[in-house]
């Protein structure tokens, strides 16, 4: 849609299985490549329990018994167990996708409107996860309409109009050139040049 945002962040090159067929690898070789988030992460859940979801992720990742469900209590806390996955709120069922996916590891981890129906803590959690796995050596792509999120995640923003690139630069640049794009924040203080309340907090913090 229009002023559709494509942030990501990455460490460093991100290296690829050469010119293979993703559709042709196995799947546990496809999920160490490329996980996915789905607008609707309920898409991905098909097990009767969380646990069963947590156990199912640990052994198709090849991980140690458990580590989905830790992941699982960093983004969201405590989430019941025995809850069927479709019980769960919005954020919940995000952050256990979101463990599932990153229980595998992969190196790149592509997100579709992450932040709908969270709240600001939701998000918070979700911006340390995203940042987390970049600064693990992965790369992260998220499409979104979120520019308030979009300032507190990304690194560098492609703004898209009709298929087309309008822009594409450092996540500062972009968002503080044009009004229409720019967070809540850089409005209010411009020209400063700042994005995010936690800029305006160091900021302040830093003046004698």
């Amino acid at each position: 849609g229009p002023g559709r945002f494509l942030p990501w962040r990455a460490r460093r090159p991100v290296a690829v299985a050469g010119s293979a067929d993703p559709a042709l690898l196995a799947p546990a070789a496809a999920r160490a490549l490329v996980g996915l988030v789905p607008q609707d992460p309920a898409q991905l859940l098909y097990l009767e329990t969380v646990a069963a979801e947590c156990a199912a992720a640990d052994r198709e990742s090849g991980a140690e018994p458990g580590t989905t469900a830790a992941l699982l209590a960093g983004l969201a806390g405590t989430v019941p167990a025995d809850a069927h996955p479709r019980d769960l709120s919005e954020g919940q069922r995000l952050a256990l996708v979101l463990a599932v996916q990153l229980a595998a590891r992969p190196r790149v981890l592509l997100l579709d409107e992450p932040t709908r129906g969270l709240d600001y803590a939701a998000k918070a959690r979700l911006s340390v996860a995203l940042r987390a796995h970049a600064d693990a050596g992965g790369a992260v792509v998220l499409s979104s309409h979120d520019v308030e999120f979009v300032a507190e995640a990304a690194d560098r923003v492609v703004v898209l109009a009709a298929g087309e690139v309008v822009t594409d630069g450092p996540a500062r640049d972009v968002l503080v050139a044009s009004p229409t794009f720019a967070p809540q924040v850089a409005k209010v203080l411009h020209p400063v040049g700042l994005l995010t309340v936690g800029a305006v907090s160091a900021t302040l913090g830093a003046v004698p």
